[in-house]
């Protein structure tokens, strides 16, 4: 059996004894960074706040296949909302990301999250997004010109599921069985200190190197990247997007792809480790990748400024026309997270007739949210007003944010 076709291949699969100085030093960084992102706030206008992000992030992801979706658009496909028959696929498609997105950070949530690099996992995943992906993305166009149906949760197998990646010709169907018992092995090895937060990076190039599913692998080393970053500690609360910064760069939109490439390449000699493949390019990958998730967190920081949000939602009231008792409901509520109906007479410090009349208006609105007619009731985040809350989010607008790290891209 030729080395290309033994596990080994995807060899270094991380770095564990001899951890380079540029990637510890990032790690530090990113931990630093992300360690306090949304502590102060409630966990449940935070949990409102996750489901922004979620669409942000596959709005981002989608954006990465080529397919530009509008967030209004999948707003609507989530609410299952008619959709303009031309754009319905795409929005269907977001759908699906943020779906299953909701389901890991809901494991995760509840101390459920299976180790994110396991096969079980990753075939859960990908199974999970194909359930729910329209019939137009259920096929891929296979390089004889054939089309064939894409199983959900199942790796490639057969001959005919062999398939070429740019210049990059992956393991053999018949093969990926092993490189993937061997990929789970690897990085479930990565445990502890800043190897687990490198291997987010490692993991991420590894997984679409060995391109184990017919179709989908890009969205699916996303997904999982954001579970790893969730199980490492870093994970914001949600609150942070991967996807925004593979798919903006560090200076333009084509680094992602480049860096991919380059993770791509053999050993380039004694002095590039002792794998298959390049430990320098590796290294570069990752601390590519650490610098864009450094930078990803700083943006979340200047966008949300979560900090001063109080007083942007008081402001967005005002000019709407509200009057003060609406702003310190709406106040109350993102303070406390969650408020009974019948409360809202006590904080507003008035009659129970004007507290219905402030809180149904607000209700109606969309600024407060609940379950039911008579529940208790949470702020929201209207997509009208997003702009004003939060600019920026799906816009190329300038933003004052902290610089990144500087990285040189080799």
């Amino acid at each position: 059996m030729s080395l290309c076709e033994t596990p080994s291949r995807i060899e270094p699969a991380y770095f564990e004894d001899d951890v380079p100085r540029v990637l510890a030093d990032l790690v530090a960084d990113l931990q630093t960074e992300a360690h306090d992102l949304g502590n102060d706030l409630h966990a449940i206008p935070a949990e409102e706040l996750a489901e922004l992000v979620r669409l942000m992030n596959c709005y981002y992801s989608n954006l990465i296949e080529g397919h530009a979706t509008r967030p209004r658009d999948i707003e609507r496909a989530l609410a299952d909302q008619p959709v303009d028959p031309e754009r319905r696929p795409l929005a269907q498609e977001a759908r699906a990301h943020v779906l299953v997105q909701r389901e890991i950070d809901a494991l995760h949530r509840d101390g459920r999250l299976p180790s994110p690099t396991s096969i079980a996992f990753l075939s859960w995943v990908h199974r999970r997004f194909y359930e729910e992906m329209p019939p137009e993305f259920r096929t891929v166009r296979m390089p004889d010109g054939s089309d064939r149906p894409i199983v959900p949760g199942a790796f490639r197998s057969t001959a005919g599921d062999d398939v070429e990646v740019g210049r990059h010709r992956p393991p053999s169907s018949d093969r990926v069985g092993d490189f993937m018992t061997y990929f789970e092995r690897r990085y479930g090895m990565a445990r502890g200190g800043s190897t687990r937060i490198i291997a987010i990076a490692a993991a991420h190039h590894r997984l679409n190197y060995v391109h184990p599913f017919i179709d989908g692998n890009g969205r699916v080393s996303r997904l999982m990247s954001h579970a790893m970053a969730l199980d490492a500690g870093i994970g914001g609360h949600g609150l942070w997007s991967l996807s925004r910064g593979l798919a903006r760069g560090l200076r333009d939109r084509n680094e992602y792809k480049s860096m991919m490439d380059m993770a791509d390449s053999p050993r380039r000699g004694d002095r590039d480790g002792r794998g298959n493949l390049s430990q320098e390019a590796l290294r570069d990958f990752c601390a590519w990748t650490l610098t864009v998730m450094i930078d990803q967190v700083r943006f979340t920081k200047a966008a949300f400024r979560l900090d001063a949000l109080e007083g942007r939602y008081r402001r967005l009231l005002r000019d709407l026309g509200h009057d003060a008792r609406a702003e310190d409901l709406v106040a109350a509520v993102l303070k406390v997270g969650e408020m009974e109906r019948g409360q809202a007479r006590i904080y507003l410090a008035t009659s129970d007739r004007t507290a219905r009349n402030v809180l149904s208006k607000l209700v109606s609105e969309g600024f407060l949210k609940s379950g039911t007619p008579k529940g208790p009731v949470r702020v929201a985040f209207p997509l009208d007003y997003r702009e004003r809350l939060f600019p920026n989010l799906f816009t190329d607008a300038p933003i004052e944010v902290p610089k990144p790290p500087p990285f040189r891209i080799p």
